[in-house]
């Protein structure tokens, strides 16, 4: 700043003297096909593109969520676990002869950081000034191949899973205080007919979990006798007395878990 006559004086050194507009965006005009300032104008453009992209993907969550499972249970060696949907494809490639067994470490490390080291190196190998795709052909080929090869990999790892089967079979337990009354007549029943595959809690074992059932009285009793799913039909050995102890017992317990 100036006091008195003409004297000038500086407080910071880093803070120039002479006031300058460096809010006002440089002339690119020079520069044919970049005459746009980065800040604030293609930042700005890119943060609105990239949310809608983000309030899209979260409408989408919300009007099909995933399907959830339970716990993992490593006492269960009947269930066949599969990774998020964003690593299916990497799962899917293990499953061939040249990327797993013996060449696994080929599926594990070799093909994924060729793969991404790829198109990590895409920048530098295509090095064009140009935007479209036409004139970047390194750079789009090694793209496509990549995205399709993923689609591809997801796809077929992906088509023949029943989802909301797999999520009705091992659907979480509610966290709930359950007591199993022992002296309950039709705990002997479940321990003698039931126990082995939906353990002695009801929390599922090899089998889904009895707690948190959408079924009916009814429902229980016939599936006891005629099975349903995996389950094969005459499970239960039972007389129909010990049959109406053990659907009561299980209606008990869901009760409080309500």
């Amino acid at each position: 700043m100036h006091r008195g006559k003409g004297m000038k004086f500086v407080g910071d050194s880093r803070v120039s003297a002479e006031r300058k507009a460096s809010q006002i965006p440089k002339d690119y005009s020079e520069y044919p096909g970049r005459t746009e300032a980065f800040w604030p104008n293609f930042l700005l453009k890119e943060w609105l593109a990239g949310a809608v992209f983000l309030i899209g993907f979260l409408c989408l969550t919300l009007a099909h969520p995933s399907p959830l499972e339970g716990m993992a249970d490593p006492t269960n060696a009947s269930y066949i676990p599969l990774p998020d949907w964003y690593f299916l494809f990497l799962y899917e490639l293990l499953k061939y002869e040249f990327a797993s067994g013996d060449f696994i470490l080929i599926g594990i490390l070799a093909i994924p950081g060729l793969a991404f080291g790829a198109l990590l190196l895409a920048p530098f190998l295509d090095k064009g000034p140009g935007r479209r795709p036409h004139q970047r052909p390194i750079a789009v080929i090694m793209m496509l191949l990549a995205l399709i090869s993923v689609i591809w990999l997801t796809w077929t790892s992906a088509e023949h899973v029943n989802w909301e089967e797999r999520a009705e079979m091992n659907k979480p337990i509610p966290p709930s205080n359950i007591e199993i009354n022992q002296e309950d007549p039709g705990y002997a029943v479940y321990e003698a007919n039931c126990m082995g595959c939906h353990g002695d809690a009801l929390q599922g074992v090899s089998a889904p979990p009895l707690i948190g059932t959408e079924h009916t009285a009814e429902e229980i009793a016939k599936i006891a006798r005629e099975g349903i799913n995996t389950m094969p039909a005459n499970i239960f050995k039972g007389t129909d007395e010990e049959l109406d102890q053990l659907v009561k017992f299980i209606m008990s317990v869901n009760e409080q878990a309500e």
